[in-house]
């Protein structure tokens, strides 16, 4: 079905507990990277979307209950001179997780399609082939057995003013808008015809674009930690793994415990 993010804009409350709803995720969430580490298993969750849609704040609840030994968090901005120096994928083969681990993406390649292609970073014939190279990265990283979990956030403009009104006036977060925040806000339409043409070439059924409606920040990170975690369950198995012998023979031995 494709995309549209008018379908996305209603920004109805949450409906129930939100902090109750939020600890069972986060435990819920933290039993699925136990899962991950004990079964060597691996996943990327990419978060793009609309500037003040509120992705730090999801990932900041995502992961608060997690091992930090075992997920990283890749802050993703303007590339540096030597990785613009080598194709666009470069510089993020080495944030690629390993077994047991969870990489979460604040941005991702997708900014190839998107802000490099309306801010003409990048020419029409570059960010236009990019496409089938970000599929068949996606395609690579699914075949070695890493799930791919992609949410995009969605505002409205009128969301975004209000919001950035907000951290204009707050001490501790006007540091969080910069020219670029208005220079894109500037270039709505151009940025809306660039997302829904990634979610036309890039929304395979290996790795999916799931779009949440973060008009309402509290129904936004429960509807995100919920898909996320129904995502990063499947195919996984839940159940504990039985003890090690030679750790039983121990603990009976120098704990006097009949495990």
């Amino acid at each position: 079905m494709p995309i549209n993010l008018a379908d996305y804009e209603q920004g109805k409350s949450f409906n129930g507990d939100y902090d109750k709803a939020l600890a069972q995720l986060q435990k819920r969430l933290s039993h699925i990277l136990v899962a991950y580490i004990v079964y060597r298993r691996r996943a990327i969750v990419v978060f793009e979307g609309t500037d003040a849609a509120g992705k730090s704040g999801i990932i900041q609840r995502l992961t608060s209950g997690w091992d930090p030994r075992h997920f990283n968090v890749w802050p993703i901005g303007v590339p540096t001179q030597e990785e613009k120096e080598h194709h666009f994928l470069w510089r993020f083969w080495s944030k690629m997780p390993s077994a047991g681990k969870i990489a979460v993406f604040d941005r991702s390649w997708y900014g190839r399609v998107l802000v490099e292609r309306v801010e003409h970073l990048a020419t029409p014939e570059a960010w236009q082939r990019s496409y089938d190279e970000i599929n068949e990265f996606e395609s690579q990283q699914r075949e070695d057995g890493t799930n791919i979990v992609k949410l995009f956030c969605h505002i409205t403009q009128e969301t975004q003013d209000d919001r950035f009104k907000r951290r204009l006036t707050h001490p501790w977060k006007h540091q969080k808008l910069g020219v670029p925040d208005f220079e894109a806000r500037d270039k709505w339409d151009e940025y809306n015809a660039a997302f829904s043409d990634m979610f036309k070439q890039c929304s395979m059924h290996w790795a999916p674009w799931h779009v949440i409606d973060a008009n309402n920040k509290k129904a936004a990170r429960i509807t995100a930690l919920t898909l996320i975690a129904d995502e990063l369950e499947k195919n996984l198995p839940t159940a504990p793994p039985p003890i090690d012998p030679e750790i039983v023979k121990l603990a009976k031995e120098k704990l006097d415990l009949d495990i």
